[in-house]
């Protein structure tokens, strides 16, 4: 028996406390999560330090309350490479549907069902453990382990990594962030978020030529957005398991009264990133299709960036982390891993951004559809937990071994 096998109530029961205080963004008031997270890592044994995010750059997000926290344990001299482990607390909303509470991390055949226990609140658990293990036995082993516990994943990283990188309170050589499905995850897609605002004037219904029409005009530039978003479906990335650029128009808003033109419309759309593309480029060329459809007479059409979040793509230097991963990943879970992108975009490209050879990897099922990530019954497999924990732990064990 190992110590992970020797320790895996304690892992259930660590991760099970984690999903059982809420950290919903939006609203994005992790404190309390935070405090809980600490509390926990302190009783098994690891030094926290805690840095609060100020607060004018948190309420610049859109969120309450941020603190992010760091774990470090060396080994040896120290001299060896330092690996960055980071996993995020704050998850979306629970939503309709569900058939367990969202926060009473239910244990129900051999799964644990609660928001985040897949994405990511279960890595917290698997990298955590995985340094116990190191502890445990840190003969031969030399550099240093980092665990980043952030909390602003949901709206971009830039409170979380990218804080902790900026005000350089960490500089890792190697960085693992939260994975979500056996695939060890070189790439995946960025975002744009763009608020359209479609000011027209208003008018009595009876005398609809007096005004101007923004609900006329939106959906002359709803009909562009649909028409490019057909376009995009001719483009496909090189890399594997991202296929094509995607734009949705997710939020819709506007008008006075039923008997009333509506003087404005707001509308928020997101633009997915293939790992080819140039986020600003694509931003200004959406812009500008915007403009163009919207032009009317009296008609003003505004565009605000909300999100601009670039793809992550491979760089020199993460093979060091994607050969051990894939091989530890077989052996633990008697099957092919896959080394691919991902359709969705992660905090993790702000490290690979630094110059960090980047990957994600940790705890999940076979696919990111099989935990219902994001959706309702959000769960996860106890031996998947268990066999992640596994991998991270020879991973870093032959890294430090070097």
């Amino acid at each position: 028996m190992s110590f992970i096998d020797d320790n895996f109530v304690r892992e259930v029961a660590f991760l099970k406390e984690l999903v059982k205080v809420p950290s919903d963004n939006p609203p994005g008031d992790t404190v309390r999560h935070g405090d809980r997270s600490a509390e926990l890592y302190e009783g098994l044994g690891f030094k926290v330090e805690k840095y609060t995010v100020p607060e004018t750059l948190v309420q610049q997000y859109g969120m309450k309350s941020v603190t992010n926290l760091v774990i470090r344990e060396t080994f040896g001299s120290g001299k060896g490479p330092v690996i960055a482990l980071n996993a995020h607390g704050d998850v979306v909303p629970p939503g309709q549907g569900w058939h367990h509470d969202p926060y009473g991390a239910e244990e129900k055949g051999g799964a644990i069902y609660g928001r985040g226990a897949a994405v990511s609140k279960s890595d917290f658990a698997t990298y955590g453990f995985a340094l116990l293990a190191l502890k445990d036995k840190p003969e031969g082993l030399n550099g240093t382990i980092e665990i980043h516990i952030t909390y602003d994943e949901e709206i971009g990283g830039y409170l979380g990594p990218k804080w902790l990188l900026d005000e350089k309170i960490t500089k890792p050589d190697l960085a693992i962030s939260a994975g979500f499905s056996y695939a060890v995850v070189t790439a995946h897609n960025g975002v744009v978020h763009i608020e359209v605002t479609v000011n027209g004037k208003q008018a009595h219904a009876a005398m609809p030529d007096t005004g101007a029409d923004a609900l006329e005009a939106a959906t002359k530039v709803l009909t562009a957005l649909y028409g490019e978003r057909k376009k995009l479906r001719k483009i496909k990335s090189k890399s594997k398991g991202i296929g094509s650029p995607q734009l949705t128009v997710g939020l819709i808003s506007g008008g006075i009264n039923t008997n009333v033109v509506p003087d404005k419309i707001v509308m928020r759309l997101d633009r997915r990133l293939i790992p080819e593309e140039n986020g600003k480029k694509v931003e200004r060329d959406l812009i500008a299709l915007i403009k163009r459809a919207g032009k009317a007479k009296g008609i003003k059409v505004e565009c605000k960036r909300v999100i601009l979040a670039d793809p992550l793509k491979p760089i020199k230097g993460i093979e060091k982390l994607v050969e051990p991963l894939t091989r530890f990943g077989k052996r633990e879970l008697k099957t092919k891993i896959d080394v691919k992108g991902v359709p969705l975009y992660t905090d993790a490209r702000h490290y690979s951004v630094a110059g960090i050879p980047t990957v994600l990897y940790g705890a999940g099922p076979r696919t990111i559809l099989d935990a219902n990530a994001h959706g309702a019954d959000e769960h996860l497999k106890l031996s998947d937990l268990k066999a992640a924990t596994k991998v991270i732990e020879a991973t870093l064990r032959e890294l430090l071994s070097a």
